[in-house]
Parts: C-alpha cells; sequence; structure tokens
C-alpha cells in the first residue's frame, strides 16, 4: 500500500471516529436535560443554570490542573458576551422544560443553525447566497408549525427555545472570534464563569437562592443530581471538541440532529411525553432546511479548497 493511500485509510478511520464520538455526545446531551427537567418541580430555572454551570466550572478548573493547561485570557467583552449567551441560551431552555416535552423545546431550539448562518453573514461578513437564505425561511417556517398547536397550551413559553436558540447562535459567533486567540477549554472556562457570576447575582439580588440561606448550604438539595449534570456538560463539550478535531464540521452536521431522537426517547422513558403529528411536520422541515444549509457550505467550502 502506497503511503498517500495508508495516508488516506488513516484519515478516513479518524473521520470515523469523529462520527462515533459526536454520535456519543448527542446520546448524553438529552440526559442532562431530562435531570433539569426534573428539577423545575423544585427550583427556578436560573437556580438549575446557575448550579449546573458552577459544577460544570468545577470540572473544567480540575481538567486545567490536572492536564497543565495554561488558563489563556481574550478580549472581556466578548468573553462577557459569551457567557451572558450561555446563561440565556441554558436558562431559557430549562424555563422551556418547565412547560414543554424535551423533544418539542429541543425541535425549535434546532432552528440556531440557521440563524448562525444569517448572523455570520452579518457579523463575520461570510458570504452567504439566496439559497441558504430561502432554506432559513423556510425553517423559521417549520418552527411556525411546531409553534402554532403548542401556543395554545405552553403560551410564551413556545417562544423560550427561540431565545434559547438565538442566544447559542450569538455565543457560536463569538467562540468562533475568540478560537483564534484562546484554546477551547480556556474560552469555555471563562463563559461558565461568566455564566455562574451572572445568575449567582442575579439569584442572590432577587432572593430566589432557594439552595442558600442565611444558615448556610440546604444539604438535603438534589446535590448528586448537579454534580451529575456538571460532570455531564463538561464531559460532552469535550466530545463535541474532540468530534470536530477529527472530523470536518460539514460532516457531523447531520449527527447533532440525532440529538432530537434521543430527547424523544429520553423524554418519553422519563415524563411519559411524545411529540404530536405537527411537531414531527415542523420538525421534519427545520431538520430539511439546516441539512441543505449545511449541504450548500460544503459545497461552497469545496469549490473554495
Amino acid at each position: 500500500m502506497t503511503d498517500s493511500a495508508l495516508h488516506s485509510a488513516s484519515a478516513n478511520a479518524l473521520s470515523r471516529s469523529g462520527m462515533a464520538i459526536m454520535v456519543l455526545a448527542v446520546t448524553i446531551v438529552p440526559i442532562g436535560d431530562a435531570l433539569s427537567k426534573s428539577l423545575t418541580s423544585q427550583l427556578s430555572p436560573f437556580e438549575i443554570a446557575f448550579w449546573r454551570f458552577g459544577f460544570q466550572l468545577i470540572v473544567l478548573g480540575l481538567v486545567l490542573v490536572v492536564l497543565r493547561r495554561r488558563l489563556e485570557a481574550g478580549p472581556w467583552g466578548l468573553i462577557l458576551l459569551g457567557g451572558a449567551t450561555s446563561a440565556i441560551t441554558l436558562s431559557a431552555l430549562i424555563g422551556a422544560f418547565v412547560t414543554m416535552p424535551i423533544a418539542t423545546a429541543i425541535a425549535i431550539f434546532f432552528v440556531e443553525p440557521l440563524m448562525l448562518t444569517v448572523l455570520s453573514a452579518l457579523f463575520l461578513k461570510e458570504k452567504t447566497g439566496w439559497r441558504r437564505y430561502l432554506a432559513v425561511a423556510v425553517g423559521l417556517g417549520g418552527v411556525l408549525v411546531v409553534i402554532r398547536p403548542s401556543w395554545d397550551i405552553f403560551g410564551w413559553a413556545s417562544l423560550l427555545p427561540l431565545l434559547a436558540a438565538l442566544a447559542f447562535a450569538t455565543n457560536a459567533i463569538v467562540m468562533r472570534s475568540l478560537s483564534t486567540r484562546m484554546g477551547s477549554v480556556s474560552i469555555q472556562f471563562w463563559f461558565t464563569l461568566v455564566a455562574v457570576v451572572l445568575l449567582g447575582a442575579g439569584l442572590l439580588a432577587s432572593g430566589r437562592m432557594e439552595l442558600v440561606s442565611t444558615s448556610g448550604l440546604d444539604m438535603s438539595g438534589p446535590w448528586a443530581q448537579f454534580v451529575l449534570m456538571g460532570a455531564l456538560s463538561a464531559f460532552t463539550f469535550f466530545l463535541f471538541t474532540e468530534a470536530f478535531r477529527r472530523t470536518p464540521a460539514s460532516t457531523l452536521a447531520p449527527f447533532q440532529y440525532l440529538e432530537i431522537v434521543g430527547a424523544t426517547i429520553v423524554g418519553y422513558i422519563a415524563f411519559g411525553d411524545f411529540p404530536d403529528f405537527w411537531t414531527w411536520v415542523g420538525t421534519a422541515i427545520i431538520l430539511g432546511s439546516g441539512l441543505y444549509v449545511f449541504h450548500r457550505e460544503r459545497r461552497a467550502s469545496g469549490r473554495s479548497a
């Protein structure tokens, strides 16, 4: 076998391992969502997000120490924006979980890649053709299909996954801007720290911190669940990072949508929730639009290569 053939076989094996890692990551994510939803009857979405970020921060700090990674700094304005959008994303999603099935909320949230297409064109000056803009419009139509019957049942909560998607797309833009100056672990550490500070300050100022009082921590709280959520969040972050290191983003894009399948299974097992017909129709439109956008991006990158 020639050197080029060996190199090609090695690259293909590396790419396949990246796909497997991505599948594992999107399988784990709904478990954290289910744990968050299970706590919404006891705590506010903001406090759940606060403790989830708090334990994630501890895990990331331990990783930095164990791996002897240097904690890099960057533009503080972007870091603050990244942390704020992280806090909004998780708080809004958990807020949606209070009343909505996990799969329905995640289906609406997956309009995020379409929002990212528009934001990338506006702020990163990435070239975007009319076909991709049309796909964005169709995808938003799919969101309306999901929201329309949900509005009568869930009201304004139906818009929370949209807010989460917009915040997450903005977060991705910030992360892209910082990735040329900082390592991914440092970026995630600072974003998480800022989210903890913002959420903690808001909860303390409003007197909504249920698990903390003048007498200290409520040791009967669901700490085991928070530890697990923090560990899962940090672990999935590293899985996503490793998957994208091994495999092109355009190849991995379709695998991210498997999260909806996982969310449906976990939601049904844990809460007995199952999406209705119109949710599936809207989800199919959203996913189809997103996959078309990724297809156009792959073609564009292929022509420029």
